[in-house]
């Protein structure tokens, strides 16, 4: 019975931590709003025309393990068509 009583209490802090806790943000996209992770803002630079772009809109690429958010398919078509480029670009205003 005591092994029962452990698990059930187990059980419930699992389901609170989930629900409210880190957990409740697996739902809505991890925490790109806390502790500097992300930039916080909801918003990513577009690396070819340099417009920003909010995380609801656009379109999105990964590269290379680095996400890349575009204001259109026309931005995305010319960064698919050659990164390295738009990716150095990025670099030397850096």
């Amino acid at each position: 019975m005591e092994g029962l009583f452990s698990l059930l209490l187990f059980a419930g802090l699992f389901f609170l931590m989930m629900r409210f806790g880190c957990g409740a943000h697996v739902g809505h996209g991890g925490h790109s709003g806390h502790s500097g992770l992300g930039m916080g803002t909801g918003s990513s630079i577009d690396p070819v025309c340099g417009m920003e772009v909010s995380e609801d809109k656009g379109y999105t690429k990964m590269h290379q393990g680095t996400l890349y958010r575009f204001c259109t398919k026309s931005c995305l078509d010319k960064f698919d068509a050659d990164p390295q480029r738009y990716l150095e670009e990025g670099k030397e205003t850096s």
